[in-house]
């Protein structure tokens, strides 16, 4: 019984991306992930990547954002990390390594020499069943990259993060506002509409 509920889960699960259209549009285009879109969406309303910016792509794996960005910058720096390995992507370095682990961050400060001017993160938790506690999960991660970018960007730097809407959502707010002059939240039409997930827009560090 649990093996049929599975095989139903997944044949659903295949239906629903060969009638999704971003997802079509991805296998067409050569983008390695749907989610491509997204940041396409995002830098459409905010305009944060610049051909000559300094841009760290965190949790990068598949390599979907990365592709986005680099085909946006044309004389800076770009540098993309995940635990997992992602093939490589021209004029892209790429990191296999924890973002959180201080021989990672010292790698980061001395590839960009303190100069980064967006930092990007479509990071989710593993999901463990329950959309309570992977809600509660990713906007933790997410609570991290916000700390961590504020000790990266460049005094006008941009960051751009996956966000829940969920029960701690608010505190995730806070802690951004706390950090920064000017933050909003976009919800780009290639997300899905089930989906809880929202996108941080995070602009110019405080002077604390």
């Amino acid at each position: 019984m649990k093996k049929s509920k599975r095989v139903k889960k997944s044949n659903s699960w295949k239906i629903k991306q060969h009638r999704d259209q971003f997802f079509k549009k991805s296998k067409t285009l050569g983008y390695r992930s749907r989610a491509s879109f997204k940041l396409i969406e995002l830098n459409k309303k905010f305009k944060f990547i610049k051909k000559n910016c300094h841009l760290l792509d965190l949790g990068s794996y598949p390599g979907g954002w990365s592709q986005v960005a680099r085909k946006n910058i044309i004389s800076g720096k770009m540098l993309s990390i995940d635990i997992k390995p992602m093939k490589p992507i021209p004029n892209v370095k790429f990191l296999n390594s924890d973002i959180f682990k201080e021989e990672t961050k010292a790698t980061i400060k001395k590839y960009f020499q303190n100069k980064i001017d967006v930092i990007l993160s479509d990071m989710a938790a593993d999901t463990t069943g329950s959309k309570s506690l992977d809600s509660i999960r990713t906007n933790q991660l997410c609570a991290e990259v916000i700390n961590f970018s504020s000790k990266m960007l460049k005094p006008r730097g941009v960051l751009v993060s996956k966000v829940f809407m969920g029960e701690d959502f608010i505190e995730v707010k806070n802690l951004a506002q706390s950090l920064f002059e000017q933050v909003n939240f976009f919800k780009p039409e290639s997300s899905r509409s089930e989906s809880k997930e929202t996108y941080l827009h995070c602009k110019i560090l405080k002077t604390l």
